[in-house]
């Protein structure tokens, strides 16, 4: 698919000599839910920042939709909705009019068809007459979405879109997000929750210390990064692991009632049915079997921190 977004080189420096980003390269697909990780501080706000024109670069472009951020910046911001993670509306304000005033200051002619429909799927219909500060506040991040949105944008940024969201609200966004992928809307997200990114995302970016470390296929990065792990329930405890059993680097839990193998998925056929073999040819009983999956958390954990302890070996 063709790139809607296009990072090259892009380092921002501040004169305090801080680097909050560190040269990303960056291809963006059309019609993608791409999900970008990283913990406090690593470059995703100030990523999404740049790209949206709400900061300047200091090395490096960005075209957005075919327009450079710099040179065409009407061009490209025409092409963004960005729901930021701070509330920013007018208190005093009602749900209608501060959409429909969204959408006119990018010069888009009136159209209460679209408008209705935008509130419809964001279930803010009903409070349309009502003013901002009378909602709560997973309602005025709907607003938000809804101002986002207004203006038909062919990428939205969402920054932390579910902070401070009960979990059912969560659930409806995540449903909203779909819906616009499906009308061809490019979708970048920022998240602190994981299951967000596990649940939604085509493609995962992992950015640590302004550097990007990890671009990857969702699927794939788990199939490649993750791990599984079998849980043997033994008929009878076990004192310590057999010398037979070293091979496959097995521990003993819960009083010696469990084996624990924790294992690579592309081993998983030949190392665990020959692990199960080599108990049944030392008599081992066992009376049931478990298999957990690593999520994309556990993923992300790892990588940070293998970034982090690369870091301080080159310190």
């Amino acid at each position: 698919m063709a790139s809607i977004i296009s990072i090259s080189g892009l380092t921002k420096r501040y004169a305090s000599g801080h680097v909050a980003l560190h040269g990303v390269d960056l291809e963006i697909e059309e019609g993608e839910i791409f999900a970008l990780l990283g913990p406090n501080g690593a470059g995703k706000t100030t990523l999404i920042s740049i790209i949206c024109g709400n900061v300047t670069g200091t090395e490096g472009s960005v075209t957005v939709a075919g327009h450079d951020i710099v040179r065409d910046y009407r061009g490209s911001r025409r092409a963004i909705g960005l729901v930021p993670q701070e509330l920013h509306t007018d208190a005093f304000e009602k749900v209608m009019s501060t959409v429909r005033f969204s959408r006119g200051l990018f010069g888009k002619p009136r159209d209460d068809a679209l408008i209705e429909k935008i509130l419809r799927d964001l279930s803010l219909w009903d409070k349309r007459d009502a003013k901002i500060m009378e909602l709560s506040g997973g309602m005025k991040r709907r607003v938000m979405i809804a101002k986002a949105l207004s203006h038909e944008p062919r990428v939205l940024f969402l920054d932390e879109p579910t902070a401070g969201v009960d979990v059912e609200l969560r659930r409806d966004m995540w449903a909203l997000v779909r819906q616009l992928r499906e009308t061809g809307v490019t979708i970048i997200l920022t998240t602190h929750y994981i299951e967000e990114a596990e649940e939604m995302a085509d493609r995962v970016g992992v950015i640590s210390g302004g550097k990007l470390i990890l671009v990857e296929e969702k699927t794939a990065l788990m199939r490649k990064l993750g791990k599984k792990t079998l849980t043997v329930m033994l008929a009878d405890p076990l004192p310590a692991v057999p010398a037979e059993l070293a091979q496959w680097d097995v521990t003993i839990k819960g009083d010696g009632h469990e084996l624990e193998y924790v294992f690579d998925t592309q081993a998983e056929r030949t190392g665990v049915s020959s692990l199960l073999r080599q108990l049944g040819d030392l008599g081992i009983a066992y009376k049931d079997l478990n298999t957990r999956q690593s999520s994309l958390e556990d993923i992300f954990v790892g990588l940070v921190h293998r970034d982090a302890d690369a870091a301080e070996a080159v310190a």
